[in-house]
């Protein structure tokens, strides 16, 4: 194993632009060595608006994680998001071709292939399919059926599609600021591999990830993911919520949502008191309640929470969610968005913080680098399966016989 393997996610999103770079170490394992941010201002609810000043961003947020790293890096894992964004499931079918019945990789790809053989807009492109499940003549549940026998072999698997112009943007975006693509992952999946549990996956888990343009939900069951979507609100929503209801200009009601919000009303002082800068030039800060504040958050969370549950009901995948809900995004630093979530769905809820990774863990561990976090782990799982070794001075991957043989 080559002692400067570096992998590297790069969360792309509408309030900041997140560059996190691992090492693998000689034990095969990924530690962060570097830790890059910029604020985003060319993206609007996770689709690019404006090309320079993502792109911008995105240098910005390189150069700072290289700096902290001590190392240069020229490629990396994509997060995308946003309403553009579809996904469904669909289902393949295929005869085991081998005279033996026994199932290939070969079979395994055909089967795959044959589930996308759907009709799918012209506009749209095909981001992810993910296998479910396999079915070997009706015994299903099967996770690999390499090697097994059988005359039909089906599978599940969820399609993830996104907007052509939208993705396109995205990839201009990166590849203008230096970097190549290793491949372009949907946040949820990203986000699920930090945060969620084997264990919840595999029971049923709803994932809410609240960022600062949009909320994006995914249910996981059996180990899979079985449905995604994509609500066009976030934290953006909060802070306008708070410069109307207490007259002051956004970006002050942005840094009074982040140092005094809390979600749930019933948790404040009732004398607490907070300083509000007031809009106009000239004019004195006012003293208002914090209780006030809390009265405006908590419709919101609410309302999000409720379109959420809404959305999952309607999809019939309500009974799915044995474990319960883990909500995370930037958003999921306010206080008392627990105790709302847990009154709308009627659960168990956590707050899910990012995990699962070792080096400087202390500066990544809360909601907001769940996605930047969970696309290195994403990166590194797919390193780990295909046997891949990333070699910096080359940019791009190559098979590593020596590594799977030890593994």
């Amino acid at each position: 194993m080559p002692k400067n393997g570096y992998i590297v996610g790069f969360d792309i999103g509408t309030k900041k632009v997140a560059a996190i770079i691992g090492e693998v170490t000689e034990d095969k394992k990924i530690e962060i060595i570097g830790i890059g941010t910029a604020d985003s201002k060319g993206l609007r609810k996770g689709v690019v608006v404006n090309l320079e000043a993502t792109v911008e961003a995105i240098k910005k947020a390189q150069e700072e994680a290289e700096l902290m790293a001590g190392v240069e890096i020229d490629s990396g894992f994509i997060g995308i998001s946003g309403a553009h964004i579809k996904s469904f499931n669909s289902r393949g079918v295929i005869a085991v071709s081998s005279k033996n019945r026994e199932i290939t990789r070969d079979d395994i790809k055909r089967v795959i292939d044959q589930s996308k053989a759907v009709s799918i807009p012209p506009d749209r492109e095909i981001i992810h399919v993910i296998p479910q499940e396999f079915v070997v003549d009706e015994q299903d549940g099967i996770k690999d059926p390499l090697g097994m026998n059988g005359i039909k072999l089906e599978v599940n698997v969820h399609i993830v599609t996104g907007a052509i112009t939208s993705v396109q943007n995205m990839r201009s975006c990166v590849t203008r600021a230096g970097i190549e693509i290793e491949q372009i992952v949907l946040n949820q999946i990203a986000t699920s591999a930090s945060i969620l549990t084997h264990d919840e996956m595999e029971l049923g888990v709803g994932l809410i990830d609240i960022g600062g343009g949009t909320t994006e939900v995914a249910i996981f069951e059996r180990g899979s993911l079985w449905y995604t979507s994509v609500i066009p609100i976030g934290g953006d929503n909060f802070t306008n919520d708070i410069a109307v209801g207490l007259r002051t200009p956004i970006p002050d009601a942005e840094k009074i949502k982040k140092k005094y919000g809390c979600a749930a009303a019933p948790l404040m002082e009732e004398l607490e008191t907070i300083d509000v800068p007031s809009v106009g030039r000239g004019k004195k800060d006012r003293v208002l309640s914090r209780q006030l504040l809390a009265d405006i958050i908590q419709p919101r969370a609410e309302e999000i929470f409720r379109l959420v549950d809404n959305d999952i009901k309607r999809m019939g995948y309500e009974k799915s969610l044995n474990s319960g809900v883990v909500f995370t995004g930037g958003t999921a630093l306010l206080d008392g968005l627990e105790e709302v979530a847990e009154n709308v769905f009627d659960l168990p809820v956590r707050r899910g913080d990012p995990g699962g990774i070792g080096g400087l863990v202390d500066r990544v561990s809360t909601p907001d680098y769940a996605a930047a976090v969970g696309l290195l782990l994403y990166g590194f799982n797919e390193w780990k399966e295909k046997g891949f070794s990333r070699d910096k001075k080359r940019g791009f991957w190559f098979k590593f016989k020596d590594w799977l043989k030890e593994t």
